[in-house]
């Protein structure tokens, strides 16, 4: 059974910093890109950041470029992005992504 878990959102000030994990089971993690999307109340969602199978190139979207870092343990199957300097405008659910398939999502509020 193919599994994303996603976990480590919640409710943060504006400059704080979260962790996001997505734990993969079910299939091949290291074979394959990882990427984190988000989807804002009321918008659709949208591409944040990727790394490739082996962890040596990574890409993110603009706006949060020098804030965000995607990573990942091929040996623990899990990937990560960690989030620094947060902004009311990252609030969103954050989804792990790879191959065919997708996580449940996380929530992150960022908020005082």
């Amino acid at each position: 059974q193919v599994q994303l878990v996603e976990s480590g959102g919640g409710l943060v000030q504006p400059g704080g910093s979260l962790r996001l994990s997505c734990a993969a089971s079910g299939f091949p993690f290291s074979s394959y890109m990882m990427n984190w999307y988000r989807q804002a109340p009321g918008k659709g969602r949208e591409w944040v950041a990727l790394i490739t199978n082996d962890g040596d190139s990574t890409n993110y979207l603009d706006s949060v470029k020098g804030r965000f870092t995607i990573s990942r343990d091929n040996a623990k199957n899990t990937a990560y992005l960690q989030m620094n300097k947060l902004k009311p405008e990252d609030t969103a659910i954050y989804y792990c992504q790879s191959s065919l398939y997708w996580g449940q999502g996380t929530q992150v509020t960022v908020s005082s």
